[in-house]
């Protein structure tokens, strides 16, 4: 993915006027999407949902937290002689150890992707209160290596144009 832009603007009538003349550019960009009253709800996109994101990043820590903690629970059994879950028997016990580290790196994922809130999720934020005041809201993704149309944008006469990424 290259470049992705949102461009605020007051108007819904400059809203259009601008989506139809990106639609008409070549190259064309990879997504030009209008988010407001009567267009695109701001939870319908990926991009623009804090959820989404915050569930990507816990998915992505549950990747390596779940292994690591298996294997520091069956670590732990081992090197403490605790015969906490002796009633299971030896193998067992060691077993049970790596299954309640493995529950406690799942757990760990949930509480480490809520608590990194990254620049982007601020940005997405003033974001979606500009949409609270009654503006709209144009998402412009350019494909990679294909320069963002500024002229036509500033053209456009935007309350604002925020970089979500390069």
């Amino acid at each position: 993915m290259g470049a992705s832009v949102v461009v605020v603007l007051g108007d819904r009538k400059r809203l259009h006027q601008l989506r139809d003349r990106l639609g008409e550019q070549v190259p064309p960009m990879a997504q030009v999407v209008a988010v407001g009253e009567g267009e695109t709800a701001i939870n319908d996109l990926e991009r623009l949902n804090p959820a989404v994101g915050r569930r990507n990043r816990q998915r992505s820590m549950a990747r390596w937290l779940i292994p690591f903690g298996f294997f520091a629970g069956l670590t732990f059994t081992y090197i403490t002689d605790l015969d906490t879950f002796a009633f299971f028997g030896e193998w067992s016990q060691h077993l049970v150890g790596a299954l309640l580290g493995l529950g406690s790196g799942w757990m760990g994922s949930f509480a480490a992707a809520a608590s990194v809130t990254s620049e982007e999720d601020d940005r997405i934020r003033s974001l979606r209160n500009r949409l609270e005041e009654g503006n709209w809201l144009l998402l412009i993704e350019a494909p990679n290596g294909i320069e963002m149309p500024w002229t036509t944008l500033q053209q456009a006469k935007p309350k604002a144009v925020v970089r979500l990424n390069d």
